[in-house]
């Protein structure tokens, strides 16, 4: 991920240089949330919630698949920005749920695995 993160970074800088923009973390957070706003739109386009402006099925796959990726390339810039190892992060994050994990390590955060109704 973290070459993901690298390669990511590097397009962020010259879309940056060419429209006068200044990175700063406040404009790499506003980026997600218009992303992110971005992708409910195309969410709902893609299940029936909201006008599809004449777009085909496919176009509302692009679409979605495209707001996607940005979503994660923006949050990708932020980790970046502070310094995050995104895939450790979600490693400690998520991944530390993973029964088959826990019982890897002989560990349990007191998690329930899916079939015996559990979630956090």
């Amino acid at each position: 991920m973290e070459q993901l993160a690298s390669e990511v970074e590097a397009v962020s800088r010259i879309y940056a240089s060419r429209h006068g923009i200044e990175r700063s973390p406040e404009w790499l957070v506003l980026k997600l949330h218009e992303e992110v706003g971005e992708l409910t739109q195309a969410f709902l386009m893609k299940t029936g919630q909201a006008r599809v402006k004449g777009q085909s099925d496919s176009d509302l796959e692009a679409s979605l698949e495209a707001e996607l990726a940005d979503v994660l390339a923006q949050a990708l810039l932020i980790g970046h920005h502070f310094g995050i190892d995104m895939e450790q992060a979600v490693e400690r994050k998520w991944l530390a749920w993973n029964p088959n994990r826990q019982r890897q390590r002989g560990e349990s955060h007191g998690a329930v695995s899916a079939e015996e109704g559990g979630g956090w």
